[in-house]
């Protein structure tokens, strides 16, 4: 399940690996939403298959994107964690989100958390970045689990 180049082009690449329909949406459930179980990541309201849940869950830790470990109660049950790769994301799903937020039509609900970082601007971006980092990378690292 290696990433295809087609070429060396730097946006031609990451769109190879999140340019799809559902990679950034599960970046924003595991740094907005908090789910970190493939089951919580099952129901967001996008409605996401488990046959596409489980490749995009794969390729994103085979990218370096994601770490998988086992939860520390139940070993059949994975917990998922962005790595640095991943907390970089944020820029972009950040930048997406208010742009649509600008341009398309969201609900109040949805459109806050952004609106609140562009207000905050970079220096919001990159507390969000850091709280992401510490829950996701420290915190898993710690004992080589989760527990979120």
């Amino acid at each position: 399940m290696s990433l295809t180049r087609r070429s060396l082009c730097p946006i031609s690449q990451a769109l190879e690996l999140v340019g799809d329909r559902w990679s950034l949406l599960i970046v924003r459930d595991l740094a907005f939403a908090g789910k970190r179980r493939f089951r919580e990541l099952l129901q967001s309201e996008e409605g996401i298959s488990t046959t596409v849940l489980s490749d995009r869950l794969a390729r994103l830790v085979e990218a370096g994107v994601l770490t998988r470990h086992g939860h520390p109660h139940h070993r059949q049950m994975a917990v998922y964690s962005l790595t640095p790769m991943g907390v970089d994301l944020l820029d972009v799903v950040v930048s997406l989100g208010i742009w649509g937020r600008r341009h398309l039509a969201v609900t109040d609900a949805s459109g806050t958390p952004v609106a609140d970082l562009e207000r905050g601007g970079q220096a919001a971006l990159e507390e969000l970045k850091r709280r992401t980092l510490q829950e996701h990378v420290v915190n898993s690292s710690a004992d080589g689990t989760s527990e979120p």
